[in-house]
Parts: structure tokens; C-alpha cells; sequence
């Protein structure tokens, strides 16, 4: 049994307008991660500051007990929401996210406390899976100012899994699946890429 915590994330200040409204497809992102990930996971729980705005999701919407802290803050609303020990947290400016990744990363849980995607050399937090336990270890993180996922992740014990792991568990390309938009020529590649059907 796992949940799957997902949230817009951010002011997207830098795209100019709600990342997680933006239509792909005419489907709004948020629904379309909603979509890919509910045959997955028992339960969805959606992190958001402004619940009214995604009534439309039906979905069980938590908000963050320590508001304008991040993505950081973001996941500790949702573990602590959340009533299973395995949580897959999920952006909700991906729009290209991967129920089949996701299924991979919560069987390579096991004893972790968090398994993370490296892609490209790059941490990929998320698009990651965490244990509901570590909300205790995130309190410290934002009650003294450790607000990067990175610092958190350091005190953890996480398994980190690269691309070449990953690769044999998805047809879709990597770097369109952990692709996200954070301005509007992303947005309009993301627009050009489903409708090519990639």
C-alpha cells in the first residue's frame, strides 16, 4: 500500500503563470499526473497552499504547516498526511511523469529511508520516494534554516539510482520523463513533445 504525494510547488514566478493549470493537450498538468499516477498508488494526496483552486481534482489536499519554506515543506505536509510508510512524491510541473518509474523506485525502497533518482549527474527529490518517518528529520531541517533537499537528504539513508538502473524500467526517454517547466519555452516543448506523441 503507498500513497503518492504530488503538489504544484512554488510561485512559478518564473513561467508567469500557475505551472500546475497549464494545459498539455487540453488536460491541465495536475490532472495529468493525477491521471498517470492513480492506477499506482492506494491513495493520492494533493500539497497545496490555495486548496480552493484544485477542487476540481477531488482529491484529498493537505497545506503546509510551514508555509513559504519550500519544496521542502511541501513534502513534510505530505508525509504527515499521509497514512502509508512508502510515499512517492511527484512534482507537479512534470508532465511526462512515469507510473512504471514510479513502481520501480517504491520497489527499491526496502529499507531506505528515500531512493533518488540521479539523472544525468543531477538529484531528481522530486520524482522520489520517502519514508513517512523522515517528516521528524525535515521539522529539524526547516527549524533551523536547512531548507535544501540535498542538506536533508545527507542525514538520510538513501539509495540513489542513475540512469543506466533506470533505464531497462520505462520505454520513454529519461530526460522526458524527469523533464519539468519552469519557463514558457519549456512549456511549449512540453506542448511539442505530446503532440508528437513522444
Amino acid at each position: 500500500m503507498h500513497v503518492a504525494l504530488f503538489y504544484p510547488g512554488g510561485k512559478s514566478s518564473r513561467m508567469g503563470t500557475n505551472k500546475a493549470l497549464l494545459k498539455i493537450n487540453e488536460i491541465p498538468n495536475v490532472e495529468r499526473v493525477k491521471q498517470e499516477l492513480q492506477s499506482l498508488v492506494s491513495d493520492l494526496i494533493l500539497v497545496s497552499n490555495d486548496p480552493e483552486i484544485y477542487q476540481f481534482l477531488k482529491l484529498k489536499t493537505v497545506t503546509d504547516d510551514y508555509p513559504g519554506q519550500g519544496p521542502l515543506a511541501g513534502i513534510h505536509a505530505g508525509l504527515q498526511a499521509s497514512a502509508f510508510e512508502l510515499n512517492l512524491v511527484v512534482a507537479c510541473d512534470m508532465p511526462f511523469v512515469s507510473s512504471k518509474l514510479g513502481q520501480r523506485l517504491l520497489e527499491l525502497a526496502d529499507q531506505y529511508d528515500a531512493v533518488i533518482p540521479v539523472i544525468n549527474g543531477k538529484q531528481q527529490p522530486l520524482f522520489a520516494v520517502y519514508r513517512k518517518g523522515i517528516f521528524k528529520e525535515i521539522e529539524k531541517c526547516i527549524m533551523t534554516g536547512n531548507l535544501r533537499i540535498k542538506q536533508l537528504l545527507a542525514g538520510l539513508n538513501c539509495l540513489y539510482v542513475t540512469e543506466q538502473e533506470l533505464s531497462a524500467f520505462t520505454e520513454a526517454s529519461l530526460d522526458q520523463i524527469f523533464f519539468n517547466m519552469n519557463h514558457p519555452e519549456e512549456y511549449e516543448h512540453a506542448k511539442h513533445w505530446a503532440n508528437k506523441g513522444e
